[in-house]
């Protein structure tokens, strides 16, 4: 068979994964649904007959379905299956979301300006669309000055709203070793023109 016909195959390895598929003389039905290289429906076919319109055409009878009885096999070259199938795959996978929670952690005694380098960092992940989970850990002594910790997230808060419009989430809370905020970016809905 020339031109990537492949008549023995059935597992293929594709990005580290294995794949079954039923491959020409591995597809175990007497008789098949027919789909042509086009995609026009020949239709019920026995298997001896798709094969050899498939070697006519230096093509191989690839099986689409498994449970649907007859099975739906296609005339097409299997590299070019696979490489659709890998697409489909690829496009289907998880994707990462915007709108997910990412966290932010400042400590109580975090610097003027490195409090304005988080905030600048803050308002560009709000501009992706995600929310933040901001956390102050408090250790020892500094449990015991829980009002400095809220101005300072506060102010950390204030810093991110000039920058980005935000909108509070949950409320400033004491939540296990520290505080915890949750903000999201604020939808601006423009008027229409």
């Amino acid at each position: 068979m020339d031109r990537g016909a492949i008549p023995l195959t059935s597992t293929c390895k594709i990005n580290f994964k294995y794949i079954n598929y039923f491959v020409n003389e591995k597809i175990r039905a007497d008789k098949v649904r027919l789909i042509d290289e086009n995609g026009k429906q020949i239709g019920l076919v026995e298997i001896q007959k798709a094969l050899q319109m498939a070697r006519e055409r230096n093509l191989d009878l690839v099986q689409i379905t498994e449970k649907v009885e007859p099975p739906v096999c296609k005339l097409e070259n299997f590299g070019k299956f696979l490489y659709r199938e890998e697409k489909k795959r690829k496009k289907s996978g998880p994707k990462k979301s915007a709108g997910e929670i990412k966290g932010v952690r400042i400590s109580y005694t975090i610097s003027e300006h490195d409090l304005k380098m988080k905030a600048n960092q803050s308002a560009e992940m709000l501009n992706e669309g995600h929310k933040l989970f901001i956390e102050m850990r408090l250790f020892g002594r500094q449990k015991g000055m829980t009002d400095f910790a809220k101005e300072k997230m506060k102010k950390f808060i204030q810093m991110i709203a000039e920058i980005k419009n935000c909108k509070v989430e949950r409320d400033l809370k004491r939540e296990g070793k520290g505080l915890t905020i949750i903000i999201s970016p604020e939808k601006i809905i423009h008027p229409v023109k």
